[in-house]
């Protein structure tokens, strides 16, 4: 395997000038495949080896589908309602395993497709090589990205009544039946490794170890999954919860040409909004008639000081209701995915999931997916690492990868602009902890620094936040 990696990583990379094209021909649909994809904005076009599309002048081919998802068609493993009842009456009679909360948000990814061609959670082989190569080899010798583990944990308990059936239901945190696991297999859950390979440290404090690794049981299950029904969350969200193929069909019905993705867990303040909109500014001057944004923030499991999803999503529809982005050019859905805080491994999975959701272009920032050290004063991961594994991850290389330009508050312009080296002391960072502490202590952040109507929605948390905080302390009696 490691010699077919390096086979693929240093192919030559292919720059083409749009403007010699044009003269070349006004008609003439062209393929590349670009291999290292650090700089992606240096072609003109882009194709996967089963699909095209042109942005030439004057084409009519336009197609959403523009680059197809990892391994083929893309997986959707919810039974039909017809057969819903009898597979739900057969797993009556199986063996059981509980889910966690988390775990079901593990399940809805996989259901919809999100990581294509996976079918259900890694049996031990698949598990192996995610956890040491961060990708799979399919049976025709397909390299696909796989960069993140996902697995499902059993006690003791639970292995010795499974014995040595083939089939498991899954039963959902509030006790009902969710899913089937099909020929499954049992193995050892070295947890050790499995941080130690993901996090590169084992220190105390990780968020998504503490919380979902270590309470978890010795053991892992894998095998095939049939969902009894679509995953939903009842919180008043799940229309934001669009599956890759529905991201895809809209995609296809604002014809767009080129689609590019942006995660984020945090509320988008001007920067963001700035680096977004700049990107669609190059990506026209490029010849690309209708860049659509997917605005995708991350909507599952994340650590107890960030800001909860419902608020997040409300401040993201200010943002686009104040015109900070423009609502016919951005479609805002939520990646069901949890959130790992593992750095230059997990944005591998971030890049690849919104492959199999149609996205052809990625936007990569400083420190993707990173966290403060849990018992350091440094950050866990290098801020620059992220973007450049993503340039030579074995099985993205079809994706072209947007480096974050570094945004600042312009103390000179009093506003949010790109950050200029050569009068660096009129520029102020002001990062999401700090936009946090401005939230929580009342304090307006710099005009300019984020739309009226957005900060308010994080203002009115805050301040809820406190009052709850305050009507939980314990009485104090005077004597």
């Amino acid at each position: 395997m490691a010699l077919a990696i390096r086979a693929q990583i240093t192919t030559t990379h292919l720059n083409l000038n749009f403007k010699s094209i044009i003269k070349r021909s006004q008609n003439t649909r062209i393929q590349t495949k670009p291999i290292y994809h650090s700089n992606p904005l240096t072609h003109l076009v882009f194709s996967s080896p089963m699909s095209t599309f042109s942005a030439v002048k004057g084409s009519s081919v336009i197609r959403s589908s523009l680059i197809d998802p990892d391994g083929g068609a893309l997986v959707d493993l919810v039974v039909p309602e017809s057969d819903r009842a009898s597979k739900r009456t057969e797993a009556e009679s199986m063996p059981k395993a509980k889910l966690s909360k988390i775990d079901l948000e593990w399940v809805h990814v996989i259901s919809e497709g999100w990581a294509n061609p996976l079918r259900g959670f890694m049996r031990e082989d698949e598990y192996l090589q995610s956890l040491h190569f961060n990708c799979l080899r399919l049976k025709d010798g397909t390299i696909v990205n796989m960069s993140l583990p996902i697995v499902l944990a059993i006690d003791d308990k639970d292995k010795e009544g499974i014995g040595a059936s083939p089939d498991v239901g899954l039963m959902g945190p509030d006790g009902n039946l969710v899913a089937i696991l099909r020929s499954v297999q049992v193995y050892k859950h070295n947890k050790e490794e499995r941080i130690a390979r993901t996090w590169g440290t084992t220190a105390p404090g990780l968020p998504y170890v503490e919380e979902v690794i270590s309470p978890a049981g010795n053991w892992l299950i894998g095998g095939d999954l049939e969902v009894l029904e679509p995953i939903k969350y009842n919180d008043s969200l799940d229309h934001y919860r669009l599956s890759p193929q529905e991201l895809r069909r809209e995609f296809d019905r604002r014809q767009a040409d080129a689609v590019f993705a942006f995660q984020l867990r945090n509320p988008v303040h001007n920067g963001h909004a700035l680096l977004m909109n700049d990107t669609r500014r190059r990506l026209l001057e490029m010849g690309y008639k209708n860049p659509i944004l997917l605005l995708h923030p991350l909507g599952g499991f994340t650590k107890a000081d960030d800001v909860p999803l419902d608020v997040r999503m409300e401040q993201h529809s200010k943002v686009l209701e104040d015109g900070v982005l423009d609502p016919e050019t951005t479609i805002v859905a939520i990646f069901p995915s949890p959130m790992h805080y593992a750095g230059p491994t997990e944005v591998q999975w971030h890049a690849k999931a919104r492959i199999n959701a149609g996205a052809n272009f990625y936007i990569v920032g400083r420190d993707p997916a990173g966290m403060s050290h849990p018992t350091e004063k440094r950050d866990l991961y290098d801020p620059d690492h992220g973007k450049k594994v993503l340039s030579m991850a074995p099985g993205l290389e079809r994706l072209n990868i947007l480096p974050f330009r570094v945004a600042a508050y312009d103390t000179m312009e009093k506003k949010m602009a790109f950050f200029d080296s050569s009068r660096a002391k009129d520029f102020l960072f002001i990062s999401g902890t700090k936009m946090r502490t401005y939230a929580r202590t009342g304090e307006n952040p710099p005009d300019g620094f984020m739309c009226p109507g957005g900060w308010q929605v994080l203002v009115k948390y805050y301040e809820s936040k406190q009052a709850e905080e305050a009507g939980q302390q314990p009485a104090v009696l005077s004597t």
